[in-house]
C-alpha cells in the first residue's frame, strides 16, 4: 500500500511537503504515512483515493484496477 502512495505522488511530480499541505498535516507525517510508520487515517486515505482518482481498495492493495 505505501510503495503505491509513494509511486502516485511522484508520478505526478509532487514532493511529500505538497502532500502534506493538501493533507493539512506535516511533511514528517507524510513521510512516516508512506514508510508505513504510521498507520493511515480512512479520512486521509479516501482524500488520497479522491486526490488521485483511484480506488481506496487500489491504495490499500485489494486491488490492481486502478480507477473506480
Amino acid at each position: 500500500m505505501y510503495q503505491r502512495i509513494r509511486n502516485l505522488r511522484e508520478d505526478r511530480d509532487l514532493t511529500q511537503k505538497q502532500m502534506g499541505e493538501m493533507l493539512s498535516c506535516s511533511q514528517s507525517v507524510y513521510s512516516d504515512y508512506e514508510r508505513g510508520k504510521l498507520d493511515i487515517p480512512t479520512a486521509i486515505l479516501i482524500k488520497l483515493a479522491d486526490f488521485y482518482n483511484v480506488s481506496v481498495d487500489y491504495l490499500l492493495g485489494r486491488t490492481d484496477k486502478m480507477h473506480k
